[in-house]
């Protein structure tokens, strides 16, 4: 059975849960929202973990993203264990690469995988990120240069770009 320790921290753009794994590498960080703790964590957990309350083993996460919206952080140095598909992992690993501060398209990083017709299935694994912030899919707009959904709402979007000084052309960013 697998470790999966939890908490939810407060944060500018709402209370996030964090998930963490046996070995302390990052398994979820995602918005809350209205979902009730137990749902939440419901959506990150294998069937075989075992969840266990601990801010103590997600307090590394919690204080890295306080430098990040702090503005003292531009790059996370955790370890990462996002729990999706190797398409889905592909996708994470190109967000990943996208600097802190610049767009890309989804467009974009479907050639960059070498897959140029897969735009929405990028789109889709994009959505399905399930480390938010860290993994930055939050950078990743429409290729017409609008702002595309996210699962904390446009105007977190919008807020993340703009701390972390990203152009956005006629959108005030």
């Amino acid at each position: 059975m697998a470790e999966l320790y939890v908490d939810e921290i407060g944060s500018p753009v709402g209370r996030l849960l964090v998930a963490v794994d046996g070995a302390g590498s990052l398994v979820a960080l995602a918005f809350r929202g209205d979902l009730a703790l137990d749902e939440a964590v419901a959506r990150f957990k294998e069937s075989d973990d075992a969840v266990t309350w601990s801010p103590e083993r997600c307090a590394a996460v919690a204080d890295q993203l306080g430098e990040y919206f702090r503005r003292e952080r531009r790059a996370f140095d955790l370890a990462l264990a996002p729990r999706g598909t190797p398409f889905e992992q592909a996708v994470w690993a190109a967000l990943l690469t996208v600097p802190y501060g610049t767009l890309t398209t989804y467009g974009n990083l479907a050639r960059r995988l070498g897959k140029p017709d897969a735009v929405r299935a990028v789109g889709r694994a994009n959505g399905a990120n399930p480390i938010v912030i860290v993994i930055p899919c939050h950078r990743v707009i429409g290729a017409d240069g609008t702002l595309t959904g996210y699962g904390g709402g446009l105007a977190v979007k919008r807020w993340l770009l703009a701390l972390e000084g990203a152009m956005l052309p006629g959108l005030g960013i």
